[in-house]
């Protein structure tokens, strides 16, 4: 295929897979597979598919597949998530043994595609992304005017609070990231063993939502270029006022995700939790003694309108080289749409899962299954939900994000550096990939 393709109508999300000539793969089919005709087999003869994921409850969803699939049956294989399970896909592709179905991140989608490692969907799941679910999804899965995953979740970012402390101070939950920091100072001058939150390093996932929030555009296309602009200015407004309140000593250093986090937020030491719609579940995993203390609230914003970003996110893929795409298809679309499938992924869960689906239907199945008591009558599907029509439309991932998450990694705390190591690792890498990059 020719290295451009010049007349495509391009999604909101990404229109550079345009430039991508290994990406493309064939013309996209007519119509769209599903049903289980169409993916052949028989109960005697089933086809079996191949599924990789690193999602809790993937084994048991794919046993309540095959229970009433028998023309297609399941064969899971849990994998790592992160960068080990994206380069663990990545050899499996190479090396002409992936699956047929795998679970992928939002921000790594145009990296696999532009690498030539992911089957075209567009024939046999573009109809249905683009009737069963939200547009601000699908533009994160349609890349380069083609259907190259199907999405799961949808992660608005969105603030966790803890009650008793606003209430015991006297602060109101902040509306304004202005009003958050006023709220951290006046907190952290009552008590000065309680911070705000903590903001280390540690997920650079998080720095990106709230860049998102801020208007920030990291990734787009100049010509038959790509554009990096991870170090643009509503980035850093970000990333100066995080540094600052951690400067302060308002804000914790402590870095996400590590047992300094854990302990800061049982033992009462930070006020909130910069969050997802997933992280709901998490604390009445990991905090029970603290049932009623917390509350959920939209993310405060930088000019008082309702506007969030989105933190990680989950899609299936058919990884480049199956055989099975139409057998594929008929479990991604139950896996995504069907009720059914949700509710065998969170009953089969020792801890409550929280993560929003993309689908309406498969959500209105999961806010069923969540005990709201945790956060007093609360309920965080109605609230994500609200938050995930708030998310800001035109973000773009870029093709090198995997380079960028590790370069940002390796900053720490300073949010400011991570920006800027960010950017050059983006710029290096789309260079050492020959993928063209504007001035």
């Amino acid at each position: 295929m020719p290295s451009r393709m010049p007349g495509l109508v391009l999604t909101a999300s990404i229109a550079s897979l345009a430039l991508l000539a290994t990406a493309c793969g064939g013309q996209a089919e007519p119509g769209a597979a599903g049903a289980a005709g169409a993916a052949g087999g028989s109960p005697e003869h089933p086809v079996t598919l191949t599924y990789w994921s690193s999602s809790a409850g993937a084994q048991q969803t794919a046993d309540a597949f095959n229970k009433t699939h028998p023309n297609v049956q399941v064969k899971f294989s849990a994998v790592p998530g992160g960068p080990d399970g994206a380069a663990k896909l990545a050899n499996a592709v190479k090396g002409g043994n992936a699956p047929d179905v795998a679970t992928m991140d939002y921000s790594a989608l145009p990296e696999f595609a532009s690498g030539g490692n992911l089957e075209d969907l567009s024939g046999t799941s573009g109809k249905l992304v683009s009737e069963k679910f939200p547009e601000a999804v699908q533009s994160l899965v349609k890349l380069g005017g083609r259907t190259w995953a199907v999405p799961f979740d949808v992660t608005p970012l969105e603030l966790f609070y803890r009650r008793d402390i606003f209430e015991k101070h006297g602060v109101a939950v902040p509306k304004t990231w202005d009003e958050y920091k006023a709220a951290a100072e006046k907190i952290h001058q009552a008590d000065p063993s309680v911070r705000i939150t903590n903001f280390g390093g540690g997920d650079p996932a998080v720095l990106a939502g709230l860049s998102w929030q801020a208007g920030a555009r990291w990734y787009g296309t100049e010509g038959d270029k790509w554009k990096v602009a991870i170090d643009d200015p509503a980035s850093k407004k970000v990333a100066e006022y995080w540094n600052g309140l951690m400067a302060s000593g308002v804000a914790s250093k402590t870095p996400l995700w590590g047992e300094g986090e854990a302990k800061e937020r049982s033992s009462g030491q930070v006020a909130t939790v910069i969050g997802a719609a997933w992280t709901a579940g998490t604390f009445l995993a990991n905090y029970p003694d603290l049932k009623g203390k917390w509350g959920i609230a939209p993310l405060p914003t930088w000019d008082g309108r309702p506007a969030t970003g989105m933190y990680g996110g989950t899609s299936y893929i058919v990884p480049k080289g199956s055989k099975q795409t139409k057998a594929a298809a008929e479990f991604i679309t139950w896996v995504t749409t069907d009720p059914e499938a949700i509710k065998a992924r969170l009953s089969s869960l020792k801890s409550p899962s929280s993560a929003l689906p993309a689908n309406a239907e498969m959500r209105a199945e999961a806010a069923k299954l969540f005990d709201t008591a945790y956060f007093e009558g609360q309920d965080p599907y109605g609230l994500a939900g609200e938050a995930a029509a708030t998310i800001v439309p035109g973000w773009t991932w870029g093709p090198v994000h995997l380079q960028v998450n590790s370069a940002q990694n390796a900053t720490g705390a300073d949010l400011v550096k991570a920006l800027s190591e960010g950017q050059s690792a983006a710029e290096k890498a789309i260079e050492d990939r020959g993928l063209g990059l504007a001035n």
